[in-house]
């Protein structure tokens, strides 16, 4: 399966809703606009399809569309499924009937697949941004106890929308898959996906044989929190601000392209910029650079392309070869300035230099060394360690809103230090020393969360205030006693595990200790030429011949289906990936005899502090207002 199939594949699934375009006001809730954004071509697409405006679609934009001329199409593209028992033509004639006479109301139902498609190998399902698989309770059921029918009814909802989703794709693709897991959410996907019925039917008929492997994300939360690597693509997503409504990308100040002065970051005169230009080549050439290079050579690139475009319109650029700075990048940005033929021609290549040089000047991004270095020294520090001492070390670090210098860190970075810590780590041996090593922590985080002037979005959403007049102590002891709980949690998540049971490496008297992460380990054990019986990586079987198979190898040689069998290896994390871990994929994979292409699916693109969000907000996987 060549990647521009995957990206023709996204823009086919947009023709419905094109055809329907002309002449109409058109709707999109959060989810399908995400994924129009990057991988439909955008709003210009229905633009250019005819369509008279496009707007947003939560409940009181929909007030909006009463207010259109009456004799107006009304368009709403509408992604999942309807609530309650009503179709879309009872939905069409309620709205038909509200807008008045003359109006025309339309329902487009965005069926699957929604996709994202954010790289060349990594593709996102916007509609499951909240999913995350459950943390272990302390004697709770074991992986293999765990089945659909054990789960919380939202949960169930979202493994069923994601096996839909994912048989959609398979279908489009022509895929003849094999099915494997780790963890016991991905075996709660992967049966599912192998007994699904349409999913069986599409298996006899089609041709092209892939692996697909299912991976919880909470085996390994280090991987989601940490700071790992040079990678300017994960810096830009983690220290922008978000676009409005969307999940994955961010707003590009635009103001430096004009001539207005203005020291307002938001700048909200200026409609943003963003990293997602579907039909821009050069601009998708360089988020790919970004994405897959060292942040040194990313910035090079951004120049190469900067010095191509501006020869191009004979802009009087001075080239010169030293370092990269984002002040010479500025100074080449700024030839474009007053020559609208050129910022029309290089608009998508602007934002994301742009977007290079804001995020290479922002205060965030020095923190991420910073956060870089903690981190290699905890892992020190695990292995020479008990727990009781790391977090003691800890302790004095943890400072009150007036305390804090400008590099300290602030209550959301350690969350992100303390998840990063109990991930990697492991089993925890308890007793009264643990307990009132994390009594002094909770109590000095208590402290630092009340003494915030204001709250910021994330802890907003943990704590479930909206402001520091509401946020009493109980509040935050409550929230906080949670986290522990979880955090808790989170060291147990392996413990089930034979094979992947350690993502810490403690290092010996020549090498220093280390953080291996559990996708590696798993695609390392993939692409192994020995091809061992993989312990901890279980094929799901979807019929009598698979358990067979299975039955008989118990007695006599037969070879089981192994992940690396197929020259496609499709990884889906369940409950989002990061851009290193996408990047270290690949690369391992290039290694590989059996394997030749991959593609990580993946919930979300995560970041560390959209990470301490997805684990930590009071109301994870509350489905936003369907129509």
């Amino acid at each position: 399966m060549a990647v521009p199939e995957l990206r023709r594949v996204c823009r086919q699934a947009w023709e419905p809703v094109l055809a329907r375009a002309s002449r109409a006001v058109v709707f999109l809730d959060a989810v399908s606009a995400e994924a129009l954004h990057w991988g439909g071509g955008g709003a210009g697409e229905l633009l250019a399809a005819g369509a008279l405006a496009v707007r947003a679609l939560p409940a009181e934009a929909v007030e909006a569309a009463g207010a259109a001329p009456a004799s107006a199409r009304v368009v709403f593209v509408v992604s999942g499924a309807l609530r309650g028992d009503g179709g879309v033509a009872e939905l069409e004639e309620t709205l038909r009937r509200w807008m008045g006479e003359g109006g025309r109301a339309e329902v487009v139902l965005r069926g699957p697949p929604l996709l994202a498609p954010v790289s060349a190998e990594l593709c996102l399902l916007p509609a499951l941004a909240e999913l995350l698989p459950p943390l272990p309770g302390s004697g709770g059921p074991g992986p293999a106890e765990v089945g659909l029918g054990t789960l919380p009814a939202e949960l169930r909802a979202a493994v069923r929308a994601l096996v839909g989703d994912l048989d959609a794709l398979f279908t489009t693709l022509g895929l003849r898959e094999e099915s494997f897991a780790v963890g016991a959410l991905s075996r709660v996907v992967a049966a599912e996906l192998a007994s699904y019925a349409p999913a069986r039917n599409r298996r006899r008929m089609a041709t092209n044989k892939a692996s697909v492997i299912f991976v919880d994300r909470t085996l390994d939360l280090a991987g989601a929190v940490g700071h790992h690597g040079d990678n300017l693509a994960e810096k830009i997503l983690s220290v922008l601000p978000k676009l409005p409504g969307h999940k994955t990308d961010v707003m590009v100040n635009m103001a430096e392209l004009t001539s207005l002065q203005t020291t307002d970051e938001t700048c909200s005169i200026i409609a943003p910029g963003c990293l997602a230009q579907p039909n821009d080549p050069a601009a998708k050439a360089l988020w790919e650079s970004f994405m897959n290079l060292k942040q040194k050579e990313a910035v090079m690139e951004a120049r190469r392309h900067l010095v191509e475009a501006a020869s191009r319109e004979n802009l009087p650029i001075k080239m010169s070869m030293g370092r990269v700075t984002p002040e010479q990048l500025s100074s080449y940005i700024q030839l474009f300035r007053n020559n609208l033929k050129a910022l029309e021609n290089h608009c998508g290549l602007l934002q994301l230099v742009l977007a290079a040089v804001q995020t290479l000047k922002h205060p965030q991004t020095s923190k991420w060394d910073n956060f870089l270095a903690f981190e290699r020294l905890l892992l020190q520090t695990i292995g020479e360690s008990e727990m009781p001492n790391v977090l003691n070390q800890l302790l004095p670090m943890i400072k009150s809103y007036n305390e804090r210098m400008k590099d300290d860190y602030t209550c959301e970075d350690f969350l992100v230090l303390l998840v990063y810590m109990y991930s990697v780590v492991g089993e925890i041996k308890s007793g009264k020393e643990l307990d009132a090593a994390e009594e002094e922590v909770k109590k000095a985080l208590i402290k630092a969360i009340c003494d915030e002037p204001e709250p910021s979005p994330v802890l907003q959403k943990i704590t479930g205030c909206d402001s520091s007049l509401n946020l009493t102590s109980q509040k935050a002891a409550d929230a906080v006693d949670d986290i522990f709980r979880s955090l808790r949690d989170i060291a147990r998540a392996r413990m089930h595990m034979k094979q992947f049971n350690s993502i810490h490496n403690p290092g010996s008297n020549t090498h220093q200790a280390s953080y291996k992460p559990l996708l590696k380990q798993i695609v390392e054990e993939i692409c192994n030429p020995e091809r061992p019986d993989p312990l901890d990586i279980e094929h799901m079987s979807s019929g009598l011949t698979d358990l067979l198979k299975t039955g008989f190898s118990m007695f006599m040689k037969v070879n089981r289906p192994h992940p690396g069998d197929h020259p496609l290896l499709i990884i889906f994390m369940v409950g989002g990936v990061t851009i290193s871990e996408v990047k270290m994929v690949k690369d391992l994979v290039a290694t590989c005899k059996t394997v030749t292409q991959v593609l990580v699916l993946s919930s979300a693109l995560l970041t560390p502090r959209s990470a301490i969000e997805l684990l930590f907000a009071a109301n994870r996987l509350q489905p936003d207002a369907n129509i």
